[in-house]
């Protein structure tokens, strides 16, 4: 039986001003309960978090299957229709010039028709409640017979999240949380303290460590009540007490002791909340096994210290345990309602593009030959690690791009895990991120217990999804990857699931003694990691990284290439916009902007009238010319269109790749 999965939308990118309460979208192919490909819209379209429909996503794991929608036994979409359409309605109310379906199965099915070709039977279409598909994704590639299930989120459809029994019969309901207790939202509320949104609470997470929980403990204490069985009731309205100590941080103001301070008592609420409910039902249940799913799951310091308490025997959290993992989830729920077989414990989630052949990744790199010094390897591992040892700052594309938010070996950024001073380095000249924010170490699975204290019995962390204490005796050593409180989120790599990384890391260890690199995605603060191996290039020539590592090719930038020989285009999240307001003097002026989708609205940013006469200009011209014909001067023009390019306002490639 295949399965699609769908998540996303409803809108495409061609609709940015379309309201939405939908991110993350993603698609899954399962073919009789084993996953054949899965990938999430922002990998594919370029809009970190992606709003959209999963249109890409959707041709994408059909087409690695070689088959089309009309092949397709089930379509599984993880939300309730009655959610989704109280979404169209207010799309409807927005818009009087609206024609589109109010039933969901029928606006799906009309977009199907549209953007992938295929007229889907309604009895093909599945709907799956949001915090089933996270607790099936978590319960049914966790590998346990038997587990308590906890999904905890901001909310899905009717609740902020679910208290299950798993067993081979089924989730069995405990108890649901309702969205005025959600611990999500009270996290991303309080977070505007700090100066973060939606989709920063891992930062908060890195802050925290930084910070004393005691000098906001009372305050925090407060906004919450812990009652009986395992449930709780919060106050989020007394944040607002917190503006006669603390004034939220604007944007790009310095972080100060008492923001840390703040982090601090907020992650320690988080967990008081939590704790109390897991005790709850551990004792209540009996079951020694727990299973993670939903955005807060993500809290990998959470984690770590639920795995440390010893509460339970062993823990799972699904490496995608956000909203992009419930097309999983839900095609999994499909799956296992009708066919009733569970798949095998998940080892790997490298589910995405394939990087090609190597005559193809050569023919396609040599485009770029102006640009690139390119060299072939007969040991690309080897030579990796020689050049990690050196100090160098590689980016490293190999094989499938991983499913979800992290890079685990395969779209990765390695360094050398010791020097400290690598951690503010690589956050500056290449993630252009806050400098206290911390990366990850890579972990031979043989070694990882020399280097970290793993709880008894366990050696695998496959996945970044727990932070365990870094061993004392290598926290010094470790200066790149280890946090301010002696913590990592550690990923063991095992021979067997990542070979290709595995003797990277080992060949690292045989040239220094350790058998550890520092691993963070490859990409840039602004854009979702990097996908193609021609994203790989563009964020090669755009950030500091000293060396591509792309399969058996090892790139180098050659000093001087004349990047005004690039051709520009305009993605297609991205527009022009020209309009004309009065100044605060009453002066009216024609004002010029780029315009770029995010997930829940678009970023603006002014052009001076020269740079948007020449982008109205660009087609299959390279810069040069388009200057020389707009009467500019390339110097002019080149810091612009570099820095829009850095910001992913433009892609530029070769000529010889436009052919």
């Amino acid at each position: 039986m295949l399965i699609l999965g769908f998540y996303g939308g409803p809108s495409t990118e061609f609709e940015a001003g379309s309201p939405t309460q939908t991110h993350d979208g993603a698609a899954v192919l399962l073919k009789d309960g084993e996953v054949i490909a899965a990938i999430e819209e922002e990998r594919l379209n370029r809009i970190k978090h992606s709003y959209t429909a999963p249109l890409r996503a959707a041709r994408f794991v059909m087409d690695q299957a070689g088959v089309g929608l009309d092949q397709i036994d089930r379509i599984a979409i993880p939300y309730m229709s009655g959610s989704a359409e109280r979404l169209l309605r207010r799309m409807y109310l927005a818009d009087p010039s609206a024609e589109h379906a109010l039933d969901v199965a029928d606006a799906l099915r009309a977009q199907w028709r549209r953007y992938l070709g295929a007229d889907v039977p309604r009895e093909k279409v599945r709907f799956v409640p949001h915090h089933i598909a996270h607790a099936t994704a978590t319960f049914e590639m966790s590998g346990f017979e038997r587990a308590l299930v906890m999904t905890i989120d901001g909310q899905g459809d009717t609740e902020a999240g679910l208290t299950l029994k798993g067993s081979a019969e089924g989730l069995e309901l405990l108890h649901r949380v309702p969205i005025p207790e959600s611990l999500g939202h009270f996290y991303m509320q309080a977070i505007g303290f700090l100066g973060y949104r939606m989709f920063d609470e891992y930062k908060v997470m890195g802050l925290a460590p930084y910070g004393d929980p005691e000098r906001f403990r009372a305050q925090f204490e407060a906004m919450y009540e812990l009652l009986p069985d395992g449930q709780w009731r919060l106050h989020p309205h007394l944040l607002d007490g917190m503006y006669a100590q603390l004034m939220p941080r604007r944007k790009r103001e310095p972080i100060e002791q008492i923001h840390k301070d703040f982090a601090a008592s907020l992650q320690q609420t988080l967990e008081t909340v939590v704790f109390h409910a897991l005790r709850h039902y551990r004792a209540s249940t009996g079951l020694r096994d727990l299973c993670l799913g939903g955005g807060v799951a993500h809290n990998c310091t959470m984690n770590g210290n639920i795995l440390r308490s010893g509460l339970f025997d062993n823990v799972f959290v699904h490496p995608a345990a956000h909203d992009g993992g419930n097309a999983l989830g839900a095609a999994l729920s499909v799956h296992r309602s009708e066919a009733r077989h569970r798949p095998q414990r998940l080892r790997n989630v490298y589910w995405g593009s394939p990087l090609g052949e190597s005559d193809s990744v050569e023919t396609r790199l040599r485009a770029w030959s102006d640009f690139l010094d390119i060299a072939p390897s007969a040991n690309v591992e080897e030579d990796a690690a020689e050049l990690i040892a050196d100090g160098k700052v590689i980016g490293w594309v190999q094989g499938r791009s991983e499913f979800g938010p992290r890079a685990l070996g395969n779209r990765s950024i390695l360094a050398d895990p010791r020097p400290a001073e690598f951690k503010g380095l690589i956050n500056k000249m290449i993630k252009t991120r806050e400098s206290f924010r911390p990366f990850a170490p890579a972990v031979l699975e043989e070694q990882a217990a020399d280097y970290f204290e793993l709880p008894a019995g366990a050696t695998r962390f496959p996945f970044m999804t727990f932070v365990l204490n870094v061993q004392p005796d290598k926290r010094e050593l470790l200066g790149a990857v280890t946090h301010v409180d002696g913590t990592a989120r550690v990923q063991t790599v095992s021979r067997e699931d990542s070979p290709r990384f595995w003797r990277v890391i080992d060949a690292f260890h045989r040239r220094t003694g350790v058998p550890v690199v520092l691993n963070t995605s490859f990409n840039n603060n602004i854009e979702p990691i990097v996908d193609s191996l021609e994203d790989a290039v563009e964020c090669f020539l755009t950030t500091g990284l000293q060396a591509l590592v792309v399969g058996d090719f090892v790139l180098t930038k050659k000093d001087g290439a004349q990047r005004s020989a690039l051709v520009p285009q305009l993605p297609n999240h991205v527009r022009l916009h020209e309009r004309r307001q009065r100044d605060d003097d009453g002066e009216v002026r024609d004002t010029f902007e780029l315009r770029r989708a995010e997930w829940n609205g678009e970023a603006c940013k002014p052009l001076p009238a020269p740079i948007f006469g020449l982008l109205k200009r660009i087609g299959d011209a390279p810069i040069e010319q388009l200057a020389r014909e707009a009467g500019l001067a390339l110097d002019e023009v080149m810091p612009t269109m570099e820095e829009l390019w850095a910001e992913r306002c433009l892609v530029m490639r070769p000529q010889a790749a436009q052919r």
